[in-house]
């Protein structure tokens, strides 16, 4: 029997359906038995080019079947695959190739200027080596190891690994809060453990056509990617010029009669907002999930009144906790807009606890500090003791064990606040760092959030707080898109929270935008917006900002209690 390991999930099926479609991107298709010998044959060369077990290959290329292939051959050649966002600037590319110590580059597409000026860096000259994918060679100055001619003509036989299903299989880098990009380790038992469960919940089997949306440095694609080969089901990678336009991506999921969407909330949203589906859209489609942000209630009654035939699941869970953590099966339309959603209960093998600040259980109703355990859990952060430590504690219900996830005497702290119900429901109730308080008042930035979701004219809005002497401590700042061309006043926002909410969680500081900017992952960029309203902040309303990024907006103050009815041109 074979190991645990993500690779032999392709090749399993490249023996039992060696012609049925793997992956599809626009005309080209893969079938399970090319997919399971190109990615041999890569192996292969990267063996060959000094690869052993442990090593980590980066894979700096767009979304495309050749990113798919250089993560399993990675795989098989016993190494870890480190996806890298392509459109991300040379300085934090460079300090990812820093962390990883990698020897070895898969690169494809329109890469060649940032891997010119990566390679021109003494730290990485002579010391990383590039294999081109693409059929088009590079237009750089650097020279490949190898090619797609030395691929094809490579040995196609596999070769014995060494590998455990405790090994790590990817380092997934994420933001981190000093700047400097944490590499959250997930091995191949992690991601086993997941895909394992939520094949059998979702009944997922050969027959589904699974979306690719979601970039392959974000932890939701590997869902798509090994969900895909486990159920020998096929993958339909999501266009660039697709994935953010509502019509386009709507005509997507009909053309290729997809049966599972899986996505970030905001695409969701856009949709429900542009109004692009039509009553019963989407025949083949099965169920649609949503994991990394709150997906606003009105945008899901929308999709679950037009589409009364899908499951509707909510996922939730970090990166730490490899790809998702708890689940929801929504069981009916909302009626309220206001209705909250929650993330449920803990997948199989997981456990999801609300502790307070002693790392007690909260009793139900109250508000605690989410913290995971279970399965999932990643090892920690790549060569980083300290951060891992504080982020992977102990259990404190094993007294004396040390923390470690493979024991399973540890908890994540996730950072979020959250509370339980009677019957042991999970609800997500904002950031930990999220939580304010002003002139006395305890406020959650996500209550205010999910009050304004409830306004019909609103297209998406995000709620930040910067720090403000003269507000008791907190300014909070709403930053929106609303769905009319002519815009919307500041004033009927707030008169619109005045009837759910509190006078003291009103925003005082208000700023409109065309659309919110996204990061790389596709959610709403908030540090930005915080850092956005600290600059704007000083000058007079109805004047109009343009700092690095290109959205344009305008500002209004409106301080409480008397707010500017005209500040939106």
């Amino acid at each position: 029997m074979r190991r645990q390991l993500l690779q032999n999930w392709a090749t399993r099926q490249a023996e039992s359906r060696p012609h049925a479609r793997c992956i599809v991107f626009g005309k080209e298709s893969l079938t399970y038995e090319e997919v399971d010998r190109r990615s041999d044959q890569l192996a292969h060369l990267l063996r060959e080019g000094g690869c052993r077990k442990g090593d980590r290959v980066c894979i700096l290329m767009p979304k495309s079947p050749e990113a798919i292939l250089s993560m399993l051959g990675a795989l098989k050649a016993g190494c870890m695959h480190v996806p890298i966002d392509s459109a991300s600037p040379a300085a934090r590319v460079a300090r990812i190739l820093e962390s990883c110590e990698n020897t070895w580059i898969l690169a494809a597409g329109p890469v060649s200027p940032l891997l010119d000026e990566l390679l021109a860096d003494e730290r990485f000259r002579g010391r990383i080596s590039v294999g081109w994918l693409d059929e088009k060679m590079p237009a750089g100055s650097f020279q490949p190891a190898f090619s797609c001619d030395d691929l094809r003509s490579a040995p196609a036989s596999a070769h014995p690994n060494e590998c455990q299903a405790t090994d790590p299989a990817h380092i997934l880098f994420t933001s981190g809060s000093t700047g400097t990009p944490k590499g959250v380790v997930i091995t191949h038992s992690n991601v086993v453990a997941f895909v394992t469960w939520a094949l059998k919940h979702f009944g997922i089997d050969h027959t589904d056509r699974f979306s690719g949306h979601t970039p392959f440095h974000f932890d939701l694609s590997t869902f798509d990617i090994f969900g895909t080969f486990a159920a020998g089901a096929e993958l339909h990678l999501v266009p660039p010029g697709v994935a953010q336009v509502p019509p386009k991506l709507v005509e997507f999921i009909r053309n290729s009669q997809l049966t599972q969407w899986f996505s970030v909330p905001s695409v969701l949203n856009y949709i429900a907002k542009f109004n692009s589906l039509r009553q019963g859209d989407f025949p083949s489609l099965r169920r649609v999930l949503w994991c990394g942000e709150v997906l606003p209630t009105p945008a899901l009654t929308y999709w679950m009144k037009r589409l009364p035939h899908v499951r509707f699941t909510n996922l939730y869970g970090p990166t730490e906790a490899t790809i998702a953590s708890s689940y929801y099966d929504v069981p009916a339309c909302p009626q309220n807009p206001q209705e909250q959603i929650p993330i449920g209960r803990a997948c199989g093998g997981e456990e999801l606890l609300v502790l307070d600040d002693d790392l007690d259980p909260v009793f139900p109703g109250h508000i605690g500090h989410l913290y995971i355990g279970g399965v999932g859990l990643s090892p920690g952060y790549w060569r980083d003791e300290q951060k891992t430590a504080s982020a992977f504690i102990p259990d404190p219900r094993v007294p004396g064990a040390p923390g470690s996830s493979e024991t399973g005497n540890c908890l994540y702290r996730t950072g979020d606040l959250a509370s339980e119900d009677a019957s042991g429901c999970v609800y997500f109730v904002g950031r930990a760092d999220t939580q304010i308080k002003s002139r006395g008042y305890r406020i959650e930035l996500g209550e205010i959030e999910n009050a304004l979701n409830s306004c019909s004219a609103l297209q998406e809005c995000a709620v930040v707080a910067i720090q403000a002497e003269s507000f008791g401590g907190w300014m909070i700042c709403c930053a929106y898109a609303s769905r009319n061309a002519g815009g919307l006043a500041p004033a009927l926002l707030r008169n619109h929270l005045e009837k759910l909410l509190p006078t003291y969680m009103l925003p005082v500081r208000w700023m409109q935008f065309p659309t919110l900017r996204k990061n790389a992952n596709g959610k709403i960029d908030r540090p930005w917006l915080k850092d956005f309203f600290v600059a704007a902040e000083g000058k007079p309303a109805n004047s109009e900002h343009n700092p690095s990024a290109p959205n344009r907006c305008s500002t209004s103050s409106a301080a409480a209690g008397a707010p500017s009815a005209d500040s939106i041109a």
